[in-house]
């Protein structure tokens, strides 16, 4: 295998790892995301804007809100009527205690 095969094998699993990933996220609304800032320091919105910084360095434009769709699997707006909850005093104080 060459080198170049060996990178493109190398992103396709990542590409998969990175789809399998949103699909767990997009199965579990009920995670809310400061409670995934709070246990492992990111949520889904820095999933789209490391998306978009990833798009930047290839040489490409990709919009914030374009990447807050793919990665939520809706408009953000859609997702935070439908399944954002008020954060809890408990949350916020780990939140803005880090």
């Amino acid at each position: 295998m060459t080198n170049n095969e060996r990178i493109s094998k190398e992103e396709a699993i990542e590409a998969k790892v990175f789809r399998r990933l949103l699909a767990h996220l997009d199965e579990r609304k009920d995670v809310q995301n400061i409670e995934l800032m709070n246990l492992a320091g990111f949520c889904r919105n820095c999933l789209s804007k490391w998306y978009v910084a990833a798009a930047e360095e290839e040489g490409v434009t990709f919009e914030y809100e374009d990447a807050r769709e793919l990665v939520y699997g809706m408009p953000y707006s859609e997702w935070k009527t439908k399944h954002q909850k008020e954060a809890t005093p408990e949350q916020l104080e780990k939140f803005n205690n880090k």
